[in-house]
């Protein structure tokens, strides 16, 4: 993957998340108000402080926003249960797929994660959801599954996913591993609204 201008990459962004169409979800025809902001991993650091440059952007626009970081809910979530320093003692000597089973159980998307941040999303009424944190979580919460369970849960708003790798209708973590194909989001890089 090729590094990007992240200044002409936000600025575009902005532009668009802060038109009427966008944030009325007008301009839809119906779909489901999803949409993924594809970046190169390598540029993951300046992604983090461009995004939050870019709520404050929107703020002082008077465009609320939300975000969910996956990695900080997840963490939390195990704090919650009161695991967390449990699995961290332990990560050394379990086997990775007994790690692996033990965080998907624990951070089920169906059960546990996705009415977490339907709960969280109503708790936090805005006029964007910005979802972080995707790359971090892998492989134990996949974003095709994030997506496909919360397109049933979060309509009342346009959610934004910021996606380390690439998107057609193929979600490509990282450029390179593929995640599985999602047809129902639009790729805020491509689109013209």
């Amino acid at each position: 993957m090729k590094l990007e201008s992240l200044e002409l990459k936000y600025d575009k962004l902005f532009n668009n998340l802060k038109k009427e169409s966008f944030l009325s979800m007008s301009a839809l025809g119906g779909e489901i108000p999803f949409y993924i902001v594809p970046y190169n991993p390598e540029q993951e650091n300046d992604i983090v402080q461009k995004t939050k440059q870019l709520k404050d952007r929107l703020g002082r626009e008077g465009i609320s926003t939300y975000e969910i970081n996956l990695f900080d809910l997840s963490l939390s979530m195990l704090e919650q249960r009161g695991i967390l320093e449990k699995i961290i003692e332990k990560e050394k000597s379990l086997s990775k797929s007994k790690l692996f089973k033990t965080l998907q159980g624990v951070l089920d998307s169906e059960t546990k994660l996705i009415p977490r941040i339907e709960a969280l999303a109503k708790e936090n009424p805005s006029a964007i959801l910005f979802l972080t944190g995707v790359g971090q979580v892998f492989p134990f919460i996949r974003s095709h599954t994030i997506l496909n369970n919360l397109q049933n849960y979060i309509k009342d708003r346009p959610t934004v996913m910021f996606f380390p790798g690439t998107y057609t209708t193929e979600l490509s973590l990282f450029g390179t591993l593929k995640d599985d194909n999602y047809y129902r989001a639009f790729n805020l890089d491509t689109l013209n609204l």
